[in-house]
């Protein structure tokens, strides 16, 4: 919750690059980012699932209305799991994911299960291309077009939904 608009994906994917020049020992970085990782989207869980419910108290909240909240249980409990293993690889809702987990009181065991396979497939994924990819010439002397690519490859879900509610709402008007 306190970083949302750090660029994971492109971080992951520098490190595992420098780990490929000599500058860290990857399996070491892959084990202290995913550990990161996991204790960071479990420290959203808690906070969402403690925090979060004391503000959907006023029935007429926009914001915090409960039947929100009564939505996002049943949203959770029907595809939580795929939600937060996902999550992972789209910016943002990364960050959101096991917050609204943690309110939507997701059953934990199961929350655990996928954040951890979540990180271990995020963390692994990005960090060893970077460092299989490292250093491949072309890519080494185009990094910053690499990491511009990933970026676009990231925000790309976001832009084509939000481009596709753009259309379905210009389409409504008609």
């Amino acid at each position: 919750m306190v970083t949302p608009f750090l660029p994971g994906d492109s971080l992951l994917f520098v490190a595992g690059a420098v780990a490929a020049a000599g500058g860290m020992y990857v399996h070491g970085l892959f084990a202290l980012l995913a550990a990161a990782s996991f204790l960071g989207d479990n420290a959203n869980y808690w906070i969402g699932r403690y925090a979060g419910p004391r503000v959907f108290t006023r029935e007429k909240s926009r914001l915090f209305n409960p039947e929100h909240l009564r939505r996002t249980e049943r949203f959770y409990g029907k595809y939580g799991a795929k939600t937060v293993f996902l999550a992972r690889f789209v910016p943002i809702v990364r960050t959101f994911a096991p917050f609204v987990a943690g309110i939507g009181r997701m059953r934990y065991p199961e929350f655990l299960f996928y954040s951890f396979s979540g990180s271990i497939a995020w963390v692994g994924s990005l960090t060893y291309a970077g460092f299989y990819f490292g250093n491949v010439p072309l890519v080494r002397q185009n990094l910053t077009l690499v990491i511009a690519a990933i970026v676009f490859l990231s925000i790309s879900p976001a832009i084509v939904e939000y481009l596709r509610h753009r259309h379905a709402k210009a389409g409504s008007r008609d």
